[in-house]
């Protein structure tokens, strides 16, 4: 297993369709997927693709902690899942818009507008099939990871650009405001 290096945003590979696996157990595919994952884990990330380790095929791992599940009765943790040709559709027309980062955007965060709902299918290097309707950050991750596959990026899907920020400024204004309400509350004591 290898760390693979992360393409970031302006690297035309990030930019292109990805090309479909022709042999989802290929060596070379089983390979690329343990690369993926390790590399995936070393920059803490909970999703990935694999044109952002600048190999334009249709491959992409994620999982969802129980930290980011959330509450909601059809939100729940998800094992690491490997998908290679995965597809998507929306259930329903909800949609929700919500924070998100990008290990090819590093430092930085923008609210992204997602299906709130989806069916994704896809297989899995043993030539299993992966099926699975998807909700909230569940599904925004699913979403996030195929658009890289469609050579988008979050910031393409923004509708409102003034919502990219610095994580690094967020946190800081988020501070500075907790410090001021803090403030507020002693003086009316």
């Amino acid at each position: 297993m290898a760390i693979l290096k992360i393409a970031r945003m302006g690297h035309p590979v990030l930019l292109g369709k990805a090309a479909p696996v022709a042999d989802p157990g290929a060596p070379e595919i089983r390979r690329l997927v343990s690369d993926m994952i390790e590399t995936m884990a070393d920059a803490r990330g909970t999703g990935l693709a694999a044109p952002q380790v600048h190999v334009p095929l249709r491959v992409l791992v994620f999982f969802v902690s129980e930290q980011r599940a959330g509450n909601g009765a059809d939100e729940a943790a998800v094992p690491l899942t490997v998908l290679i040709n995965p597809e998507i559709e929306p259930l329903g027309e909800a949609v929700d818009t919500g924070w998100e980062g990008c290990l090819s955007i590093p430092g930085m965060t923008g609210a992204v507008p997602r299906w709130h709902r989806i069916r994704y299918r896809g297989v899995t290097p043993d030539g299993e099939t992966v099926e699975r309707e998807a909700a909230g950050f569940h599904a925004r991750v699913v979403q996030h990871e195929y658009d890289h596959l469609e050579g988008i990026l979050y910031p393409m899907r923004m509708t409102d650009l003034s919502q990219l920020a610095f994580v690094e400024e967020l946190t800081r204004a988020a501070a500075d405001a907790e410090a001021e309400d803090a403030e507020t509350e002693e003086a009316a004591e």
